[in-house]
């Protein structure tokens, strides 16, 4: 079972919904109740989604979910389907979010179970361990380093010092430098002239076993969905990763690389120092990306790419000495 980090506030109305947010419902009625609010790919029974204008999607949905959308993709929708129909996508997200989730507040996370320490463990005296941890055997925990509630901690994984880890779940031998955080919220907001509003992010971070993370990393969670990392990647020093991005196994980052949100990268990718890429494209496996590469457009398996934007490498050198010349 896994943990819970966030307080769930569904089931939520109608009514609550139509006085958060300026919509119009068709196929809901005065006594539907909506337990969680998910992305597209997580979707349940009696929970609500969101389209946004370009988003690819399949055209049937849970009968008791409802989506909401603008009024140009409900037309592409099963005419049954429960929809809320609005002007402002993105406001209506964040709106939305915070009236289904809340963080737990100081009372409740006293109340939780005191943490669960393993055997052989090297806990800084230094290191706060909050409630509801679970932390393996063999786990090596540094100075200063703060274990926020509910997390879990594999056995032998070690934790830097500094180290802030919230909102997360740790495979085993997993390693984690110092002044790295990991679990906090993305960077996902409506930005508003007067008023931004926040976007609450209710994924977790799920890091499979015999990951790296370098030091001054930081690793957000997922907005509606997980952020996840598959095992034996390795992060160099200040790498970024976004929310809801998804990372397969046997990767390799080099030092200053950032990923933008929900960006699928699969198995066996390296990338060099600096590189950036986008958010919300897929990169395949086996691909190769240069250092201080823009990775703008999804990649096929086994492309090698370098360059800002980024295309074939062999291209991109030809072009290099059409201009530059031999160097």
């Amino acid at each position: 079972m896994y943990p819970s980090f966030f307080k769930k506030l569904g089931p939520i109305d109608v009514n609550k919904i139509k006085t958060t947010i300026d919509c119009e419902t068709f196929n809901i009625s005065s006594n539907d109740k909506f337990i969680d609010f998910l992305s597209i790919d997580t979707l349940r029974d009696n929970s609500i989604t969101f389209l946004h204008q370009n988003e690819k999607f399949i055209k049937k949905f849970p009968e008791t979910s409802a989506i909401i959308c603008t009024k140009k993709i409900r037309e592409k929708l099963d005419s049954n389907q429960k929809t809320i129909i609005v002007n402002n996508i993105q406001e209506s997200v964040a709106k939305i979010s915070n009236i289904f989730y809340r963080n737990l507040n100081t009372s409740e996370i006293k109340n939780l179970k005191k943490p669960q320490i393993g055997k052989n463990c090297d806990i800084s005296k230094d290191a706060k361990i909050e409630n509801g941890v679970i932390i393996g055997d063999n786990v090596e925990i540094n100075c200063n380093a703060v274990i926020k509630h509910s997390c879990v901690i594999g056995d032998k994984s070690i934790i830097g010092s500094n180290t802030t880890i919230s909102n997360t779940i740790l495979g085993e031998n997993v390693t984690i430098g110092s002044n790295t955080s990991v679990g906090q919220r993305g960077f996902g907001f409506h930005l508003n002239e007067n008023d931004n509003v926040n976007i609450f992010h209710s994924g977790r971070v799920i890091i499979k076993s015999k990951v790296s993370i370098g030091s001054g990393c930081t690793i957000d969670r997922g907005s509606f969905s997980d952020t996840m990392i598959g095992e034996n990647t390795y992060f160099d020093n200040l790498c970024h990763i976004a929310h809801n991005v998804k990372i397969g196994n046997n990767c390799a980052f080099a030092a200053m690389t950032g990923i933008a949100g929900s960006a699928k990268i699969g198995n066996n990718v390296l990338a060099g120092g600096q590189a950036g890429i986008a958010g919300h494209i897929s990169i395949g496996n086996n691909v190769n990306i240069a250092a201080k590469s823009g990775v703008f457009d999804s990649l096929k398996d086994g492309e090698t790419v370098m360059g800002n934007p980024a295309i074939n490498k062999f291209k991109f050198l030809k072009n290099y000495k059409k201009i530059y010349g031999k160097r």
